[in-house]
């Protein structure tokens, strides 16, 4: 399988008084493509909802390379990283790239699913254990190995 892709206009209320993109946004545009890809792979918040299970994260990390202004169109990948053989727990990471194609930030998350109900974690539906395990891997960013 191919990285998931989303593309995101980049609007006045995401950039900061410098001009560029404000570091949070960032998340947002991360959080925004984890959304896409499984709503786009029959797994919507509504659908979730339903099965009583959500997302939660535990640790989310953003390395910021390229600046990005307002009213560029920016592309956003998904990628997986460790991932419990259960899927239980998982890592995700996201490379973001500018309109010219260059990687302007990496970002890499670590969580699990939350039984909605019980308020503990839990195991997810299989479906989605197998969705995330045939995305294409991704690795932890780190200057010397990119720089």
């Amino acid at each position: 399988m191919d990285p998931f892709k989303k593309s995101i206009e980049i609007r006045w209320q995401d950039c900061d008084a410098n001009g560029h993109v404000r570091h949070s946004a960032y998340y947002d545009f991360g959080a925004h493509a984890r959304i896409r890809f499984f709503t786009e792979n029959q797994f919507s918040p509504s659908q979730m909802s339903t099965l009583g299970i959500g997302p939660i994260i535990f640790k989310e990390e953003c390395t910021f390379l390229k600046e990005i202004k307002m009213e560029e169109t920016i592309q956003i990948n998904v990628l997986k990283g460790d991932f419990s053989a259960d899927g239980s727990k998982w890592v995700l990471h996201h490379e973001i790239f500018n309109q010219k194609g260059q990687k302007a930030a990496h970002i890499s998350l670590s969580g699990a699913w939350l039984d909605l109900q019980k308020r503990k974690l839990t195991i997810p539906p299989k479906k989605i254990a197998e969705m995330i395990h045939l995305l294409p891997k991704g690795e932890y960013f780190t200057f010397q190995k990119n720089a």
